[in-house]
């Protein structure tokens, strides 16, 4: 039996979860960095430096999803794949499909990060400003939502699966 389309769909998920974790990790570390200084200083502050760091690490979440998803999809978390293998042109259509949100999620996660290492900064000089910090940081999110619904529709969308 042919696994070559199972295999072009793993890895589409696998790139999905490590390139969009990538970026939150990178993104959440450079919060993280900003936001120990402050808290060194002022541990007062930790509240609201924390709403900042945990915003670049939605991308990773969201690639784990579409992982998840396309996982559960494929069957192979079930088993059932065995038995309802996948073509190959099916397997690169879920692999093309996972690019999205690994792609854009690795860089708005880093572009998020600096975005809210920035607001760890106004925190740092004006605490009563956090939620414009927050509102700055959160925008960056946008392109990630929009492209973890292009990978989840796409990857529902292809025809002959569950």
């Amino acid at each position: 039996m042919n696994y070559l389309g199972a295999a072009f769909a793993v890895f589409g998920a696998a790139l999905a979860a490590i390139l969009s974790g990538m970026g939150s990790a990178k993104g959440v570390g450079l919060v993280g960095e900003a936001a120990a200084g402050v808290v060194s200083e002022d541990p007062s502050k930790f509240g609201k430096v924390l709403i900042l760091e945990i915003l670049p690490g939605t991308q990773g979440l969201y690639g784990f999803l579409t992982a998840f998803l396309l996982l559960a999809r494929i069957g192979l978390l079930d088993g059932t794949i065995v038995s309802n293998p996948i073509s190959t042109s099916r397997g690169l259509m879920l692999l093309a499909a996972c690019l999205p949100i690994a792609i854009v999620g690795y860089f708005s996660a880093i572009a998020q990060g600096r975005a809210a290492a920035a607001g760890v900064g106004v925190v740092a000089k004006k605490a009563d400003q956090s939620g414009k910090a927050i509102t700055m940081a959160a925008l960056v999110e946008t392109y990630a939502v929009l492209t973890l619904l292009v990978s989840l529709l796409s990857i529902m969308s292809i025809v002959g699966l569950k």
